[in-house]
């Protein structure tokens, strides 16, 4: 248990920039208390004390705003950055460095017994507000969009966003996506092109911008170079955003 607790206290500081202590993690961190608590409510609901691991649960979601489940099978390094209105259903399988953000919801779409709740594999990301629904998978290392609503499986790696859920596939927003886990917004995740929210699309503008600005570097350089001049190492790439000091402006 305490191994865990070690590995989770490290995934913190691996996902969050604004952790400062060992600490201030584990005082402050809701994320880490509700992890915490589950994996001993789990435990109790495996040797068949259901009516103490429910009341730990119920404890747990009193003390943190994040309710799991004790039947849920959650893995190691699991994440949940500020948590508040994280639910988590009894039959939901999470694998490894999984990571989720406030107001997801992992639920199920029938009262029947059995699978009703999703797998994430290792390495999901589930941005804020986003609803994954019903016993569908999340392949290794997918991402979740802000409020998105998914309701079918997402193939490793892929990107959805929207309500219904849709696999990010056009080049552009393929390349607005990796542009934005540079930045450091991924977390929250850039939502789709056509809504009309002004502040996601000044979000779009400025990716698409900075896509197309390092595309004209190297562009330039490429350039450069068949013209026979040496450019240094230190000036043959494009500035690099620096995701830390982003967060903290957006924070």
């Amino acid at each position: 248990m305490f191994a865990r607790l070690r590995e989770d206290i490290h995934s913190v500081f691996d996902r969050d920039p604004a952790a400062r202590s060992v600490l201030e993690v584990l005082t402050c961190y809701p994320g880490i208390h509700a992890v915490t608590l589950h994996r001993l409510a789990h435990w109790l609901w495996g040797h068949r004390l259901r009516w103490l691991a429910r009341f730990l649960a119920h404890f747990s979601r009193f003390l943190t705003g994040i309710e799991i489940h004790p039947g849920a099978t959650i893995g190691r390094r699991f994440f949940i950055d500020h948590g508040m209105g994280v639910v988590i259903g009894e039959t939901a399988v999470i694998g490894d460095d999984v990571t989720l953000y406030h107001g997801v919801t992992l639920g199920g779409t029938s009262w029947n017994k059995g699978k009703r709740h999703p797998t994430l594999e290792n390495g999901v990301v589930i941005g804020a507000g986003a609803k994954v629904l019903g016993p569908i998978t999340m392949g290794a290392g997918a991402k979740v969009g802000s409020n998105a609503v998914v309701v079918r499986d997402v193939p490793g790696g892929a990107t959805a966003v929207g309500n219904p859920a849709r696999i990010i596939q056009g080049e552009q927003e393929q390349k607005r996506e990796e542009k934005a886990v540079k930045m450091g917004f991924s977390a929250y995740a850039v939502a789709q092109q056509n809504q009309d929210d002004p502040l996601a699309k000044a979000i779009h503008g400025l990716l698409d911008h900075a896509v197309e600005t390092d595309r004209r570097i190297e562009a330039l350089l490429h350039k450069l170079e068949q013209a026979g001049v040496r450019v240094e190492d230190e000036l043959a790439v494009a500035d690099r955003f620096d995701p830390k000091y982003l967060s903290k402006i957006v924070d």
